[in-house]
């Protein structure tokens, strides 16, 4: 079997890739990645570099099994998520939408179709329970929040959709908890004991919950625990 990581340098990404080369039922890791060693560059703000990686996966034979999403922007250099009204700024939210929705949804578009047909296939994304409408209590992250929220919305879009080329096919939103690497690492202070997870023991826990998972639950949105989040 194949899988194909998106996002295979960040701390995630690599993990889950590491994992999934661990896992002798897994022969063929593609990695795609913006820098390191990948077939071609990614960048999700561009549909070109993502058809062009399509590309080289179909021209390569390659039909996976699993297409794992482990993409993300909360900040860079220059900006992050907003406390209040205030702070908002049409570029910066565009941005989260552009990374943290569209770029993942161009994926679903131009891979969708590649994925194995034979056997269940499962295509996940990376996604926050801070993109919970139902559960959001405290307000403010306006970019994140929302962006995250709108990926819910094409995840939920796409499996209904792909469920009636391929009705074996598993397309799901993941939630990995925080997690120690450089998205979360400005957030971390007020992790509750036990709950920040080093990349390896976060890839395991989603690996985990998405072998148990079927396509019947196909559109939804889960933690790391197992548990489902509701919209």
């Amino acid at each position: 079997m194949s899988a194909v990581i998106f996002g295979a340098t960040g701390g995630i990404g690599s993990a889950v890739a590491d994992a999934l080369e661990a896992d002798k039922r897994f022969d063929n890791i593609i990695r795609f990645s913006r820098s390191g060693i990948s077939p071609v560059s990614i960048d999700l703000t561009s549909e070109a570099s993502i058809r062009e990686a399509a590309d080289w996966t179909r021209a390569n034979a390659i039909s996976p099994s699993l297409l794992f999403v482990a993409t993300g922007l909360l900040h860079d250099d220059s900006s992050g998520p907003e406390k209040s009204m205030r702070q908002l700024d049409a570029d910066w939210l565009l941005q989260n939408y552009q990374v943290n929705a569209v770029g993942p949804t161009l994926i679903a578009k131009h891979f969708l179709p590649l994925m194995n047909r034979s056997d269940i296939s499962r295509f996940v994304v990376l996604s926050a329970r801070v993109g919970s409408i139902s559960d959001n209590r405290l307000g403010g992250w306006y970019g994140y929040r929302a962006s995250k929220a709108a990926l819910n919305m094409m995840i939920r879009n796409l499996a209904i959709e792909w469920s009636r080329k391929n009705d074996r096919s598993v397309i799901l939103a993941l939630h990995p908890g925080t997690v120690d690497t450089a998205l979360s690492e400005p957030f971390q202070t007020n992790v509750p004991p036990g709950k920040l997870f080093d990349s390896s023991r976060a890839a395991r826990q989603l690996l985990d919950v998405l072998e148990r998972l079927e396509p019947a639950q196909s559109g939804r949105i889960f933690a790391w625990d197992g548990t489902e989040i509701q919209p």
